[in-house]
């Protein structure tokens, strides 16, 4: 705590003269909202089109009507994006293949501190409900933010710090939505109040709450079902008729935030703390052996925690701005059987701060230093402990340095990290039973240039490395939320890989595209996956370290095809792809297949019509004890209705995946026991004050 009150300090006392400079010059006007062609994830806001490396912007009507309870399927329509999809309730962005730890999932530039990345079951603590837009970087773009984000950042930009003065005396800005899939009924509300000059007051809260959720058909895939109906047990053979509902899918999530702000034009420094609850079901992953009993099991989260936020516009002829970003959490989640006894408890206490030091642009030069720190105690207790006592310390220091010669744009960015990680008996902090330490070093180099108007071609170069988990470094033993056996190894070093990627952008007036191929070479690559064999009633999952090679693509293109009264009639679609193999060319488990998605839409400024179809392809690249996974076509369509025209309000009746077809995606573990949402009609009404 000591970091962050000296940190707090320096803000402080800057912040008067800050201000008063703030005022004297002209600035942009602090109460407009950023761009939608701009990407704020960054030490200094860029155009989409000069990031090297895929991107995607969620916002206004677009996040509206792609709002679902988790983060990964809110994303997964987006190019180069899957979802971890271990039931409706615990679904983290897949991208480019990869998941866990190597995706940084953010809420305003710091780490959601909570067990999300130690296991598939464990829900992400951001709630979607609270989002005014979303980013996604793909790409060595994300590795300012972590070593071990070598798959991408989602960012998720909420208000809870206000960056802006509120222009009246009540901002209000409120969400409620019914789903029929799993009678989903959901509201949130955001209020900022001026309080006295420059002083903002925040609060927000939301609730939500499903039943089981109800699919397009069988629950288990064929083959179970064949297996199943093929048993000589009763019991396991009513399971080939189980169909409809997905038994212990339901929920409950609760959250609150209230702080205080300091805005003063570009200057701004406040905090706010918050408290998230939810209780929610992990589908069960049948067993089909009469002699071991499938666990429904239900996890209760809660996470308090408190952020804080600075920046201050310096003026100087060295640095424009100063940013600070510090986030503290107490997270626990108890793992409840099905007879109503807690079996385990984790526990997680997490740190987290980031000082980026914004420098003054000088002729085609800018860029930006900072230096960032995790620390996170981590502790599992309990019948099913599959991890030691852990603790995480990461510190790490970064910059990014940007030219911009008009048609040639160019940077280069490093980042150094240092990562101790130890293992504790239950009751001894002081002595370690296992500690290892990792020093990583990863850098990046891109051009891009204008080839013709509003047409870019970008080339970036990476080499990073990334620390083992603790996860995969002390697991060991049976995790009920997995219905696995969890084994790490405290012998892994260093992942390494080199990074390459092509770009090819361009927009002009009714068009637009992106495209980026990509490919990966990995040294000592972890993964996790399952051995075939059972222990203590469960499969084994274990982690391995080979070389891997990924490659792949991503494309998504708009043109408008028609202008009809005041309706602009715009077609749309997207493709993407990984290839992801080990050193003895198998394959990585659990890579997305390739994807198609296009759609038509018209646009008003009172009206948004639109209809898309998505085809996922079969999966049948797998790995050994890995199963293929059914192709499926999803057809969706929804209409918003602007009632105020550029106001943020609105009322949208979506229709997702209409035709009621059985969907799985492959990047999830529980896919052959859990298969997605059938069809779902939503009504999501939105209002801005």
């Amino acid at each position: 705590m000591f970091r962050f009150a000296l940190l707090a300090s320096a803000c402080l006392i800057a912040f008067p003269a800050a201000a008063q400079q703030a005022q004297d010059d002209s600035k942009p006007d602090p109460h407009q909202e950023a761009s939608p062609e701009i990407i704020v994830t960054a030490p200094f806001a860029r155009a989409q089109a000069d990031v090297l490396s895929g991107t995607s912007i969620v916002s206004g009507i677009d996040l509206t009507r792609a709002l679902k309870p988790t983060i990964g399927e809110t994303l997964a329509s987006q190019p180069g994006v899957s979802a971890s999809s271990f039931g409706p309730n615990a679904s983290r962005p897949v991208l480019r293949g990869f998941q866990g730890g190597r995706v940084a999932v953010m809420t305003d530039g710091i780490g959601s501190i909570d067990a999300s990345t130690a296991s598939a079951d464990h829900a992400v603590v951001i709630n979607p409900l609270t989002a005014e837009r979303i980013e996604v970087l793909r790409g060595p773009a994300a590795l300012l933010y972590g070593s071990s984000a070598i798959g991408g950042v989602v960012n998720v930009i909420d208000n809870r710090i206000p960056r802006r003065a509120a222009e009246v005396p009540l901002h209000l800005d409120a969400i409620g939505t019914l789903g029929s899939a799993a009678k989903e009924r959901s509201i949130g509300g955001v209020a900022d109040v001026p309080v006295v000059g420059p002083l903002q007051l925040h609060l927000d809260g939301s609730f939500s709450e499903t039943d089981d959720l109800r699919t397009g058909g069988y629950i288990l895939t064929p083959a179970l079902r064949a297996q199943a109906a093929a048993s000589a047990d009763p019991e396991i053979q009513e399971l080939a008729d189980l169909k409809g509902d997905l038994p212990n899918s339901a929920a409950r999530t609760w959250d609150v935030g209230g702080g205080l702000a300091v805005v003063d034009g570009d200057n701004n420094l406040g905090f706010v703390v918050s408290h998230y609850d939810s209780l929610y079901g992990v589908p069960i992953r049948y067993s089909l052996d009469p002699a071991i009993e499938a666990e429904a099991v239900q996890l209760h989260v809660r996470q308090t925690r408190f952020d804080m936020r600075g920046e201050v516009a310096t003026g100087g002829g060295l640095l424009d701005k100063i940013r600070l970003r510090v986030g503290a959490a107490d997270y626990q989640h108890s793992e409840i059987e099905d007879t109503g006894e807690v079996g385990t408890t984790f526990y997680n206490q997490g740190y987290e701060g980031r000082l980026e030091l914004v420098q003054a642009r000088h002729g085609v030069w800018e860029g930006a230093v900072g230096g960032q720190f995790v620390i996170r105690d981590f502790n599992v207790v309990g019948e099913e402990k599959f991890l030691p006592r852990n603790r995480t310390q990461q510190y790490g220091v970064f910059t990014l340095q940007s030219f911009d010669w008009g048609a040639f744009k160019a940077e280069a960015g490093a980042r150094y990290e240092t990562a101790s990680l130890h293992a504790f008996a239950d009751y001894d902090l002081g002595n370690p039973q296992m500690q290892r330490d990792f020093d990583s070093v990863s850098l990046s180099a891109g051009a891009s240039y204008a080839i013709a108007q509003g047409l870019r071609l970008g080339v970036n170069l990476s080499r990073s490395e990334r620390a083992p988990s603790a996860e995969e470094l002390f697991a060991d033993g049976p995790h009920a939320g997995t219905q696995a056996y969890e084994v790490g190894n405290p012998d892994f070093t260093t992942e390494k890989s080199w990074g390459a990627e092509a770009t090819l952008k361009g927009s002009g007036d009714g068009w637009s595209f992106a495209t980026s191929l990509y490919a990966d070479w990995f040294h000592d690559y972890i993964y996790d996956a399952p051995t075939g064999t059972i222990e203590d009633d469960l499969p084994v999952f274990a982690y391995f370290q080979s070389d891997a090679t990924y490659y792949g693509f991503e494309a998504e293109a708009s043109v408008r095809v028609a202008t009809v009264g005041t309706y602009a009639i715009n077609v749309d679609g997207l493709a993407d792809y990984v290839h992801a193999e080990l050193d003895d060319g198998s394959a990585v488990p659990r890579i997305p297949p390739l994807r198609l998605l296009g759609g038509i839409e018209a646009q008003s400024d009172l009206f948004n019509a639109r209809v898309e179809v998505e085809h996922s392809f079969e999966q049948n690249r797998i790995t050994a004890f890995e199963t293929p996974t059914n192709g499926f076509t999803l057809v969706n369509a929804s209409v918003s209705w602007k009632p105020w025209g550029t106001n943020g309000t609105s009322l949208t009746l979506s229709a997702n995946n209409i035709f009621d077809v059985v969907a799985r995606r492959h990047a999830s573990i529980l896919k052959d026991y859990a298969p997605l949402a059938g069809r779902d009609i939503r009504l999501t009404a939105r209002i801005q004050l």
